[in-house]
């Protein structure tokens, strides 16, 4: 056994590759990128922004052990901590010290008692107030005026007149004295007893005007005089006193905490739903969820609602688009987010940009209801995307849009997954309340802002149920697999659970279809291309119209195409209305023309063209005859179209060798764009070979570094200096060391004329080069010979 470590960088030299692996799993910001070293990854584990992180990760017991050992300067172990945490037993607090040991927050020095001391950034980071104390002694002593430190030791019965630092130490020990403290208290007026009960448990600050105002024992008029002449309070500045922590633990019993929360608080017992039952409500809104999406973005492919200035959805087009969910707005931010965050959703690259679906969303679509649901979930447990902000106020009393730039939270992906975890640890079947779910994550991540989380937690149940993560409030199969990030677990959950799509529906007289529940998804795109929803629920209502049969026939569809879609796939007979409604609008459809002229219109009945010159509402058209069956028109095409089918025409556009053009309404994409980005609030958690291959880069790494060198043939080294041997000489020891497969160290000039040294294991020597295993790089690296300054074996050499 080596000596004991005296360092944190000494105690990882001394541990083994699983604890260093532990280390850099717990911990992946530490590989960002890989250090070169053992003494470079202590650097970064113990520096502030990493330390921090850490701490932010610590659930409530972890981070009272941590408080509890940072109180005193001296290490401690788990028999001495325990002492200050009522409620626990030496296993926990030992347990929490192997686990603080495994994140590098302490390290252990190899005293039998198994003390550990805790990084300085640690102390750092917990500042004065670990364990809701006040600042030492020491500290609150040496901020404190000359005048002010001799009349308090006068009044406390210490020698006066001696040096400052003489009296600062008299007085330290003396406040700090059991027996001076009891003495002190035991004469203590019952309301200056009441201020101390008072900052013992909660803050240990308090507000007093002229807190730095001499006070003497003889003169004290108050409680806090009376206190403040005894030293059992001292003043921060002109209007905060503080409680000193030495002073604070006596009163405490040595207690660090009133109680140690050992575990999560467990939720009061609720009655379990059924489990299918929970289930199958799931299913349903899942399945919902999915048809609100899909409803939607074909509604926006048709019609897309414009870009705000700033970014984001105005608050009338997502009305619009909740009366088109038949929802309300919440629900409906909720599924344009959940697009937007799945990559199906983005603006144009116009000059007015509107939101429209991206070429994502035909994929998306095409793929079965399980799978779409998946990616629609998966969306919304990762992204930093708060949907339930919307229509909220920011700081500046600006409503959040949907959509918008400041609907990005780092702590949402966080709290979705700790919400769900907390879900599934419930017994199946049981809901979990808003506060209930609050309260766990507050004891997982206790330095998570609160109230921040309170509003979230709330949201995110919300969303979970609408979504079909929950069901009555308990989490689904489909929810358990979405935690566990298993996508084909979480298909096979939902497929059970989701309706049966039908493959027909029920014509009307009226003119309406009725969709007695989900259709397939073929049927169900070409029923919303000739007709338009009426209203949603059990059923679904769809209801024909002459601009809704056109729309059918601008898509390429042909009547005959249209009765045989109505045909196959109704229940009923096709009613005649009907039947003369498609064939009365696919006669009429494409008489007239619209070309490029700017556009033209033609037709071969010159009536129709005298008919329509004679327009006093075609007059923005600016129309003339250009032959008796043509029109040249000084507006764009999609203008002349628009403008004939509100005089009643039913025109068709074509191309320019005049073949009719299919335009598909529903067709409209924006270009291919990432999805939204995403806060790096957390690094991705290294897989096991990225583990392996940093634990052995460290482990090479050091042993470059520390290896002991051996005698340069045929050169000189010194002071630290890289080799330098004749030519011969290297080349006779490389080609050695390749011979015996061992390590060698050498000296190479890099491109900037400096010389490095390095530890190599020669793989292959040819044509002025060699090739060799850098052991600091961790990586194969080829050599030219001409720039090795000298070589020389190892004498320790690494295994």
């Amino acid at each position: 056994m080596g000596s004991q470590p005296r360092s944190f960088a000494e105690a990882l030299r001394a541990s083994s590759d699983d604890d260093l692996a532990a280390l850099v799993t717990a911990r992946p910001d530490l590989l960002n990128p890989v250090p070169a070293d053992l003494a470079q990854l202590a650097a970064r584990a113990s520096s502030g922004p990493s330390v921090a992180r850490a701490l932010d990760h610590l659930d409530r017991f972890h981070l009272q052990v941590l408080e509890s050992l940072c109180l005193d300067a001296a290490p401690a172990g788990a028999t001495r901590l325990v002492a200050r945490l009522p409620g626990a037993d030496v296993e926990q607090v030992d347990a929490a010290l192997r686990t603080l040991a495994r994140w590098g927050l302490v390290w252990a020095d190899g005293t039998p008692d198994g003390a550990v001391h805790p990084l300085t950034a640690v102390r750092d980071a917990l500042g004065a107030g670990a364990g809701g104390l006040g600042p030492p002694l020491d500290v609150l002593l040496t901020a404190q005026p000359g005048t002010r430190l001799q009349t308090l030791a006068e009044d406390l019965g210490r020698p006066t007149g001696t040096p400052l630092a003489e009296t600062l130490a008299g007085l330290h020990a003396h406040l700090r004295d059991p027996a001076t403290l009891d003495a002190v208290l035991a004469d203590a007026p019952a309301a200056a007893a009441e201020v101390l009960e008072h900052l013992l448990w909660g803050t240990a600050y308090g507000s007093v005007p002229n807190a730095d105002r001499p006070v003497r024992v003889a003169s004290a008029a108050s409680p806090v005089e009376w206190l403040l002449a005894r030293g059992l309070l001292l003043p921060t500045d002109r209007g905060t006193v503080a409680l000193p922590r030495e002073v604070a633990l006596h009163l405490r019993g040595g207690r660090a905490f009133d109680q140690a929360e050992t575990a999560a608080p467990q939720p009061p017992t609720a009655a379990a739903h059924d489990l299918a039952q929970v289930d199958r409500t799931a299913g349903a809104q899942a399945f919902g969820f999915v048809r609100a999406v899909e409803s939607l973005l074909d509604a926006w492919g048709v019609d897309p609602p414009p870009v705000l200035r700033a970014g984001g959805l105005g608050v009338r087009e997502l009305r619009r688009a909740a009366a088109v969910l038949d929802g309300d707005e919440p629900l409906t931010a909720l599924v344009v987010e959940t697009a937007y965050a799945t990559g199906l959703l983005g603006p144009s690259s116009d000059a007015d940009p509107v939101w429209l679906p991206t070429p994502a969303y035909d994929l998306w679509r095409a793929d079965e209801t399980t799978g779409r649901w998946v990616a629609l979930a998966s969306a919304w447990r990762d992204t930093t995307r708060v949907p339930a902000l919307v229509g909220t106020r920011d700081t500046k009393d600006k409503a959040l849009a949907a959509l918008g730039p400041d609907l990005d939270r780092a702590l949402a992906p966080e709290v979705r997954r700790g919400l769900l975890d907390v879900l599934a640890a419930a017994a199946p079947g049981t809901p979990v309340g808003a506060a209930d779910v609050d309260a766990a994550l507050a004891w997982r991540r206790p330095r998570r802002p609160a109230r921040l989380r309170a509003e979230l937690v709330a949201g995110f149940l919300r969303e979970a149920e609408q979504l079909g993560a929950t069901g009555r409030g308990a989490l689904s199969g489909p929810g358990r697999a979405l935690l566990a990030d298993d996508p084909a677990a979480a298909r096979a959950a939902l497929e059970p659970l989701l309706p049966q799509p039908l493959d027909h529906v029920l014509l009307q007289a009226d003119l309406t279809a009725v969709a007695p529940g989900p259709l397939v998804s073929d049927l169900a795109q070409a029923l919303a291309l000739m007709a338009d929803v009426e209203s949603t629920g059990g059923a679904t209502v769809y209801r024909f119209s002459e601009s809704s049969v056109r729309r059918a026939l601008d898509a390429g569809r042909a009547a005959a195409d249209l009765h045989a879609v109505l045909a196959t796939h109704s229940r009923t007979p096709v009613p005649q209305p009907l039947a003369y409604l498609v064939d009365d609008v696919a006669r009429r459809h494409g008489r007239i023309r619209v070309g490029v002229a700017s556009a033209y219109v033609r037709c071969d009945d010159d009536a129709v063209l005298a008919e329509l010159l004679a327009q006093r509402k075609a007059a923005e058209l600016r129309l003339r005859r250009l032959a008796p069956t043509v029109l040249v028109a000084q507006a764009p095409v999609e203008a002349v179209l628009e403008v004939l089918r509100g005089l009643g025409f039913a025109p068709a556009a074509e191309s320019a060798d005049g073949a009719v053009l299919t335009r598909r309404p529903d067709a409209r994409r924006t270009a291919t764009r990432p999805r939204p980005p995403r806060l790096a609030a957390e690094h991705p958690a290294p897989g096991e070979r990225l583990v392996t291959a940093a634990v052995r880069a460290l482990r090479a790494g050091e042993r470059a570094t520390s290896a002991s060198r051996g005698p340069v043939v045929g050169g000189v080294a010194g002071g630290g200096s890289p080799p330098r041997s004749a030519a011969a000489d290297t080349l006779a020891l490389l080609r050695a060391a390749l011979e015996e497969g061992r390590p060698v160290w050498i000296g190479y000039v890099d491109t900037h004329g400096g010389v490095t040294e390095r530890v190599v294991d020669p793989v292959r020597i040819a044509g002025g080069y060699l090739t060799a295993y850098d052991h600091r790089s961790a990586e194969v690296h080829t050599f030219a010979v001409h720039r090795i300054t000298g070589a020389a074996a190892l004498e320790d050499e690494p295994a």
